[in-house]
């Protein structure tokens, strides 16, 4: 990465040579962190699954390494944006004796670093190897050389940031509770929640874990890794021109997923509205993250026709069992010689689809995980669940209507959470600052 600052155009690709206003730079606490910050940055690399993982999986082609995305913008980039490769997701807890100017200060210099690194910059102009060589440099360094890579960071405010410790108690969003017990769930509390979220995706594993690493450097003192997760292989599409991707049970996944083109889908689904408020969430959407363990060697051993079953869908061509190919809407009326339902009523198609839940739709960005082996030395591997939508209810709904789902036999959900992803930041100005105003 280059230390030459050259800011995008609002949410679109950059084009090299546009000027905007960005903060005037990181604050003294922000440059504490850098000074001081390994041991907090050695924390990432472990909580989520290994930084092998990452750099084991191959770079993609020069026409992903080369886009860039705008950090500023009327929403945050990565979740409309086109879903890229890899992901590096990370929940964090504010420190103990921190207060609301500690969160600010943070926030804002989250903000600078990120609309840097989203242009394929490092985190300050002195950056791994420009500083003094008496002292930790500003960036650690191993995404020297590399583009952006389609880099987007997306920031999450949890409930649990809005008690007394930084006054927002009355800035909540009333929406904003944590998820209730689902059937299902086996949750790790080490591996739910957080104050604060990070989303991180980019079409390089190794750009990825640069960012997360880096902001975490930049919150030493301020908050700390809660649990961080790393993805790959995205199982969602969000634009209409993409090859629709396949979960780990083989299974194409996300086919009737919002798309970013889709104005009336967002605003109806997705964006949260003037009126829903508070004011400071307009613009704004909330992140649902699950890490949902798949039972992959149990899958392996069913017959393919009842894997068709309970899905709902072909495994080869994607198309709905009524008949059609995969953009078909299914029939849930059709029946077979028999008088059967084509599509299973216990069928994950059925139950999850809108037809079936009042209308209500959700925007998927989800990702394969694969955590090495577990005791019983079997993949400990999945989908990390990531949905955006403009009131957690729907997701609620969703999830409750999946309690008869067949599909559930092969699936733990281990990880849970739920935060306010506040509308993009003005250039100038830093993520979440409505909710200070």
């Amino acid at each position: 990465m280059t230390t030459d600052f050259e800011p995008a155009t609002d949410g679109q690709p950059s084009e090299p040579g546009l000027e905007a206003p960005a903060p005037a730079g990181v604050s003294r606490r922000g440059l504490f962190g850098w000074a001081f910050g390994a041991g907090a940055a050695g924390l990432v690399l472990g909580a989520g699954g290994g930084a092998a993982t990452a750099g084991a999986i191959g770079r993609t082609g020069a026409d992903s390494a080369s886009t860039a995305y705008d950090f500023y913008g009327a929403h945050q980039a990565g979740i409309t944006t086109p879903v890229q490769e890899h992901l590096h997701f990370a929940a964090f807890d504010m420190m103990a004796r921190t207060d609301r100017d500690d969160l600010v200060s943070l926030l804002q210099d989250w903000t600078y670093a990120a609309a840097r690194l989203s242009q394929g910059l490092e985190v300050s102009a002195t950056g791994a190897v420009n500083g003094s060589p008496e002292a930790p440099p500003d960036d650690t360094g191993e995404a020297q050389g590399l583009p952006a890579s389609g880099l987007t960071i997306t920031f999450g405010f949890g409930p649990t940031l809005f008690d007394d410790r930084f006054g927002l108690t009355a800035s909540r969003p009333s929406p904003l509770e944590r998820l209730p017990a689902f059937l299902g769930d086996d949750l790790d509390p080490a591996a739910s929640d957080g104050d604060l979220c990070i989303q991180v995706c980019a079409d390089d594993p190794q750009v990825a874990v640069h960012a997360i690493r880096n902001l975490s450097r930049i919150a030493f003192g301020r908050a700390r890794i809660r649990w961080s997760q790393l993805g790959y292989g995205r199982t969602s599409r969000t634009t209409s021109d993409a090859a629709t991707p396949r979960n780990l049970f083989g299974f194409k996944d996300g086919t009737a997923n919002i798309l970013a083109d889709d104005a009336a889908a967002l605003d109806a689904s997705v964006w949260v509205g003037d009126s829903d408020g508070p004011a400071w969430m307009a613009g704004g959407s909330y992140l649902v993250a699950r890490k949902i363990a798949m039972i992959i060697e149990t899958w392996d051993r069913v017959r393919l026709s009842e894997q068709d079953r309970i899905v709902g869908r072909d495994k080869g061509k994607g198309a709905p069992l009524s008949g059609g190919d995969e953009l078909t809407a299914p029939d849930f009326e059709a029946t077979d010689a028999a008088g059967s339902p084509r599509i299973d009523r216990a069928s994950h198609v059925r139950l999850a689809h809108p037809d079936n839940n009042g209308g209500t739709r959700i925007l998927r960005r989800g990702y394969n995980y694969v955590d090495g082996n577990t005791d019983l030395g079997r993949l400990d591997a999945g989908l990390f669940f990531l949905s955006f939508q403009r009131d957690p209810a729907q997701f609620v709904t969703l999830q409750r209507a999946l309690s008869t789902d067949a599909m559930g036999e092969y699936l733990r959900h281990v990880g849970s959470g739920l935060w306010a992803v506040p509308p993009g930041a003005a250039p100038g100005s830093y993520v979440g600052a409505g909710l200070f105003a």
